[in-house]
């Protein structure tokens, strides 16, 4: 009964999806505003339609539904309901469900906000995303069908009875339940951690809603309505988008430093690079289009954008799913590559092919001409360009050089993570730099006497700053430098927020708390930014501090053995193995920290034994200053090899995370308002 139900809301939304395109179209021929409405409606239609879809997948995985082969394959009986649940999202099938049924609540939520607004652009918006959804649930229908069921073909030759079917093959009987049961595969242990529970939703908000600003561009495109209309209207869906996406490379960094037990969050891997080269496209467009907004300028250059980050959206979707990469965060080889890449260079061509259009018409034109190079708008496009050279470096590095080197050498070259921070770390290096100066400069220019003014007092607290960590140890000079950076780019935001406040204590005569408050309010847009720029620069601590001053080294010890490493010991106190609730059979050693002959923490790293493969859980004692993050190899309870870290400073980079989303979240909803 679930399946039926599944199969007939997947078809509905597939159709609603494909009315809505036709009706929209022939309003924008014929001008007839009830067809609008009614694809409008039918648009509205896919939502419900994928809530019941994946109701009942989920129903299915909650209630042991093992017939249905995608439940067979993530599930078994013994695992606990929570991940039950998140198996959604878990393999591949449930997983374009899960992302259909977000890119539909992301365009009923864009059409029901915009449409009394936007009435002109809506005839091919509407079409451009549902577009992009019916493929989606043509995939899910055709190729990638959650609601499969297990058959048995009694007629058929043994080796050819057991098959996997939507429908009800003829003459087919369902499998027992108890060999059902008895053969479930189970979840990949390394999708057994609460991060991702949360990580990959986050993602797929991420890329579904970069869908929002691509189609209203190519609407803007299409109608010829080429005002800041079409920025208005998706300025907060843009910034919601990168929250989320955000959000999810953060948590992806977290599973990575929990679950994959190498000590490090970010290992340059292909899929890891997928997922963050849409967010380099989209920082880009949300600075860029600042400058469209306040100058006229760059119109041109923001509908690159954001079809790039479209397109990178599409591709990393492509990378992920098709199984051409091979890494621990990619799906398993599937049908769907082809499609996807098929769909991914339509959509962009189209976009381009639009953009040209209109180009060639004049439509594009800037108002106003660059003045000044110590401008915001010129240190804006500086900033763009650092972060086009950022994704044009990784994209080469993870897609470009190992495909180009297949096709042409026969073999895969790859880069490993030294090549890319060679590559990558100067043009960060410059970022911070921006960062820090591009707040202080003024809308059309100023001179180079004042922005030297307006920067003395944050060079000189930098200077302090980077003086106080070199007596504090820090002996390194690139690490120095680094911070120094770092702290600038940090330093500036909070002299503009401070300016902010004492302005209002001078002219209003309110307390700092108040003045603080209101100055958030009064400009949410602005304020919530530079609190983002705080949140990139805690993080940039972060990383500085866990790569650079990293400490790793392996030890076997006998029990009752003491190691020092630095200022810690680490004592191997116990062994033992036991067996968990869900089957898999842990190995656990307990071990003691001190600090300076003082017990700090009690740790117990593992290893889970699961059926598909050994999963290695680390044993952390966290402080703000250092991870102290130990792997058990192997052991015995005489004998046992661990690997240790010292990751200092490393809790900065979640810490500097929600900094971010905090100040993303501020700035997506500006209320100017007048004291």
């Amino acid at each position: 009964m679930l399946a039926e139900l599944g199969l007939a809301a997947l078809t509905l939304a597939l159709a609603g999806a494909l009315y809505a395109i036709a009706a929209c179209l022939y309003s924008a021929r014929t001008g007839e505003r009830r067809w609008l409405q009614s694809g409008r409606n039918a648009a509205l239609l896919t939502c419900p339609a994928l809530l019941l879809a994946t109701g009942a997948l989920v129903v299915a995985l909650l209630t042991e539904q093992y017939q249905l082969s995608y439940v067979y394959q993530v599930t078994d009986p013994g695992t606990p309901p929570l991940y039950r649940f998140t198996a959604l999202w878990g393999a591949q099938r449930g997983s374009l469900l899960f992302w259909s049924l977000l890119m539909s609540c992301f365009i009923c939520g864009a059409i029901g906000l915009n449409w009394r607004g936007e009435r002109r652009l809506m005839p091919f918006c509407i079409p451009i995303m549902m577009a992009s959804l019916a493929f989606f649930l043509c995939l899910s229908l055709f190729i990638e069908n959650p609601f499969e069921r297990w058959w048995i073909l009694v007629d058929a030759p043994v080796e050819q009875q057991v098959v996997s079917s939507a429908l009800i093959p003829p003459r087919a009987v369902p499998p027992t339940e108890a060999n059902l049961r008895a053969g479930a595969e189970g979840m990949n242990p390394l999708l057994r951690h609460f991060g991702m529970v949360i990580h990959p939703p986050m993602l797929y908000l991420g890329f579904v809603g970069f869908t929002i600003p691509f189609a209203f561009a190519l609407a803007a495109l299409a109608s010829g309505d080429l005002s800041n209309s079409w920025i208005r209207a998706t300025r907060r869906w843009t910034l919601i988008a990168w929250l989320f996406l955000s959000l999810g490379l953060i948590l992806g960094g977290r599973w990575a430093y929990d679950v994959l037990g190498w000590g490090g969050y970010w290992g340059w891997d292909p899929v890891e690079n997928a997922a963050f080269l849409p967010w380099l496209v989209g920082t880009a467009f949300i600075h860029s289009v600042m400058i469209q907004e306040k100058r006229g300028m760059l119109k041109l250059w923001n509908m690159l954008l954001v079809i790039a980050a479209f397109s990178a959206v599409m591709f990393g979707t492509f990378a992920t799913r098709s199984g051409v990469i091979d890494s621990v965060h990619s799906f398993a080889r599937s049908e769907v590559g082809f499609p996807m890449l098929a769909f991914w260079a339509a959509m962009t061509l189209l976009a381009l092919a639009l953009l040209a259009w209109r180009w060639r018409g004049g439509a594009l034109r800037d108002e106003r001409q660059f003045a000044s190079l110590l401008s915001r708008e010129s240190l804006f496009v500086l900033n763009n360009v650092i972060f086009i050279a950022l994704f044009v470096a990784i994209f080469w590095g993870s897609f470009g050089l190992p495909i180009t080197s297949e096709l042409f050498l026969g073999k895969e070259i790859t880069i490993g993570a030294q090549t890319f921070e060679f590559y990558v770390v100067p043009l960060f290096v410059a970022m911070y730099i921006l960062m820090g100066v591009a707040p202080l400069a003024a809308w059309g220019g100023m001179t180079a006497a004042r922005l030297g003014g307006m920067l003395r007092i944050p060079l000189l607290l930098t200077a302090l700053g980077v003086l106080g960590l070199t007596i504090g140890g820090t002996d390194l000079l690139v690490a120095a430098l680094g911070y120094g950076v770092v702290l600038f780019a940090a330093i500036v935001g909070l002299c503009e927020i401070m300016r902010g406040v004492a302005a209002r204590r001078r002219t209003l005569g309110e307390n700092p708390l108040r003045a603080f408050v209101a100055l958030f309010g009064r400009n949410q847009r602005r304020y919530g930014g530079y609190m983002v720029h705080l949140g990139v620069t805690v993080i940039g601590i972060g990383v500085i501090g866990s790569t650079i001053f990293q400490t790793e080294v392996q030890h076997t010890l006998d029990r009752g053995e003491t190691v020092v490493i630095q200022d810690y010991a680490l004592q191997y106190e116990d062994f033992v193995r036991a067996q968990a609730v869900d089957g898999r059979l842990m190995h656990i050693a307990s071990l003691v920290v001190l600090r300076h002959g003082d017990e700090v923490a009690r740790i117990r790293p593992r290893i889970d034994e699961y059926p598909q493969l050994p999963m290695s859980i680390a044993g952390a004692h966290s402080t703000l200053e250092n991870d102290f993050y130990v792997l058990l190899i192997r052991g015995d309870r005489q004998r046992a090899t661990f690997r240790i870290y010292i990751n200092p400073l490393v809790n900065l980079v979640w810490w500097g995370g929600l900094l971010l989303i905090l100040g993303t979240a501020i700035a997506a909803y500006p209320k100017v308002t007048r004291a």
